[in-house]
């Protein structure tokens, strides 16, 4: 049996919701989970954990859980 890794780096991976942009920091596939930075204004307000079902479709097609 494969080790799996306990998160993955990803870069360069964003996206809005309203008026909040999210940067994708790293996924964490046993969780199931994604950490974003947040920002509010275009002003770093915080680093925040959210799970993977939450992300849009086209990021999801991005992250391929495999």
């Amino acid at each position: 049996m494969a080790k799996q890794k306990k998160s993955i780096e990803l870069e360069n991976i964003s996206f809005s919701q309203g008026r909040d942009s999210y940067t994708l920091l790293r996924f964490f596939p046993l969780k199931m989970s994604v950490d974003v930075m947040v920002y509010e204004d275009g002003v770093k307000a915080r680093v925040k954990n959210i799970p993977f079902a939450h992300l849009p479709k086209e990021i999801k097609k991005i992250v391929k859980p495999n």
